[in-house]
Formats: C-alpha cells, sequence, structure tokens
C-alpha cells in the first residue's frame, strides 16, 4: 500500500452529544458523550489506515491538551510530524439528534506563531517527498493565512507530490490557484469559492470544466443524500448511496475523500473506486467515530451504490 501524509492545520477535540431532540433554550438531557480526536486531515487518516495505507499525520497541535491526539498517533502507528504550539488545540462540540441532524459548535483553534509556521514548512520539507500523496484538509487557525495555505500548497505540489484539498471559503478559492491534484467541496462550499451557484449537474459541468483547465485533475463535489459527483479526464459518473439510518453527518466527507484517495492511489477502475468510497461515507453517518469498523458491513454497502454517468437534470 501507499505511504500518505495528511496535514490538519487546525485540529479539534470532538465532543459528540446525542439526544433524543435539541430543544434550544431548554435543560437537554444528553443519551451519551464522546470524545474523539479529530480534525478533517486526521479523520482521513484513520479511514486510510483501515484500508492498509502508511499514514504520516502533520499540522499544528496545542501543546496543552495534546494527550488523546498523542494516544490515537501511538494506537494507529501514525508517524507524528506535528509542530507543537502554545495553548490549546480547539474544542468542538456536536449535538448530534437521533433523526440525524448535527448542530456544530466549533472553536476557533489557537494562534499559530510565525516561527510556527516556519516550523512546519521545515518538518514538510524534510518528510513530505518520502510520501505519494498528501492530503491537506480543514479549515485554518488564528495566524494562518488563506495566502500562506496557497504558498504550502504550492510547495508541497512542486515536490512532485499529489496534492488533495479539502476546505472552504477563502481558503479553497486560494487553494483552486494552485491546482491541487483532487479537490472534494460540497455544493455550497464550491458555489462560495467561485462566487456562482453551481447547484444543477449542467452548473457543476461547466465549473468542473474551469476547474480541469487550471490543473485540478480530480473533481469530486459531494451533494450531502443526493449522491456525489466526480469529474475526471473519463467520463463524469454520480454515485447515489444507499438509505442508511443516520446516527452523526461528521466525518462522512472525511470518510469519502479517503475512499477515494485509496481507488485512485491503489488503481482500481473509476467505477468501483466511486462505489468504494461512497459506501464508506454511506456506513459513516451511521456511526459516531471515524474508521471502517466492519467490513461485511462495507460490502453490503457497496452492493446498494448506484455509481451512473452523470447526465444533465
Amino acid at each position: 500500500m501507499s505511504r500518505i501524509l495528511t496535514i490538519t492545520l487546525n485540529p479539534a477535540l470532538d465532543l459528540t452529544v446525542r439526544l433524543g431532540h435539541l430543544e434550544p433554550g431548554e435543560v437537554n438531557r444528553s443519551q451519551a458523550m464522546l470524545t474523539h480526536a479529530a480534525g478533517k486531515g486526521v479523520n482521513v487518516a484513520q479511514v486510510l489506515a483501515d484500508l492498509g495505507h502508511t499514514l504520516t499525520v502533520s499540522g499544528f497541535l496545542g501543546e496543552n491538551n495534546q494527550q488523546a491526539f498523542n494516544a490515537l498517533f501511538e494506537r494507529r502507528g501514525f508517524v507524528d510530524a506535528f509542530i507543537r504550539v502554545s495553548g490549546d488545540t480547539r474544542s468542538n462540540i456536536k449535538l448530534a439528534e437521533d433523526d440525524g441532524r448535527v448542530t456544530d459548535l466549533n472553536g476557533p483553534g489557537p494562534q499559530v506563531s510565525e516561527q510556527a509556521r516556519q516550523a512546519l514548512l521545515d518538518k514538510l520539507g524534510q518528510i513530505a517527498a518520502g510520501h505519494d500523496a498528501v492530503v491537506v484538509a480543514g479549515s485554518l487557525p488564528q495566524g494562518v493565512s488563506p495566502q500562506w495555505l496557497r504558498e504550502l500548497l504550492l510547495r508541497l505540489k512542486a515536490m512532485g507530490l499529489k496534492v488533495i484539498l479539502d476546505t472552504s471559503g477563502e481558503a479553497l478559492k486560494q487553494g483552486l490557484s494552485v491546482g491541487p491534484w483532487l479537490i472534494k467541496p460540497n455544493t455550497e462550499e464550491l458555489s462560495q469559492a467561485l462566487g456562482r451557484d453551481i447547484g444543477s449537474h449542467e452548473a457543476q459541468v461547466a465549473a468542473a470544466a474551469d476547474l480541469q483547465a487550471q490543473g485540478v485533475e480530480h473533481v469530486v463535489i459531494s451533494n450531502g443524500a443526493e449522491g456525489v459527483n466526480w469529474f475526471s479526464r473519463g467520463p463524469a459518473l454520480q454515485a447515489l448511496p444507499p438509505k442508511v439510518r443516520v446516527a452523526s453527518t461528521v466525518g462522512a466527507g472525511d470518510s469519502l475523500l479517503a475512499g477515494m484517495l485509496h481507488g485512485l492511489i491503489s488503481g482500481h477502475s473509476a467505477e468501483q473506486t466511486l462505489r468504494t468510497a461512497t459506501a464508506i461515507a454511506a456506513m459513516a453517518v451511521t456511526q459516531i467515530g471515524f474508521g471502517i469498523s466492519d467490513a461485511a458491513h462495507l460490502a453490503t454497502l457497496e452492493s446498494g451504490v448506484n455509481v451512473r454517468a452523470l447526465t444533465k437534470e
């Protein structure tokens, strides 16, 4: 299998609170509370590890509350290339209701100094070239600008790495100008970055063509329960997920991204790559936490994924 580097600039301790139904302004009683070391790149790494790949994880980590991350990295066998910074890694609160609705309360992240930013660049300069691909995923902490992210992506691309980008807002807009190998926004995120509505299939076809002309080889657009559209050198494909009981949508996009990268880097066919990735994302919404917990269940979900050529609405 492959060696993959994930970069999570703004990881988080996710506190997921399960409850029947959220009543704003009232006293709510939870059914359970679970804490996970998380962040988009960290989540992607866990799924890729379950698929058999070797992972290096990097980014910025608050030194005051790093214990859960250290334990995860040791348990998973990840190579730890995170730069520790002063303060706390942010905490994100996820309120997961029985009907699958999730309300997010996300913290801002620690302040990252110029010294820490340079330390990360130095570290990546030492280790990044030994990997087959690099995933840069998630939001930006305080002190890290979208322009700095763009320079980071340019450096990684100059090393000859396949650069996969999953972010939003101005960070996505800046990142698109670099021409990453693969991007995985949802419809709303890409609409915002491009400054135009891409809600229709026809608009997505046009947007993907523009992005491919800028050097983006794979444009993967997630549309939630309505499926995934994938634009690459071959025919555009659409995958419709099977119906599942939703426990939490947290990590579904990260799982989709991991599945896409796994299939592409393993040389699987386009149809199989998209089918497996969509099934992994469907599995993710049935559980709280990250990773592939049941191979037999995943196979069942794969059989329920409908992959077809993308046609105009």
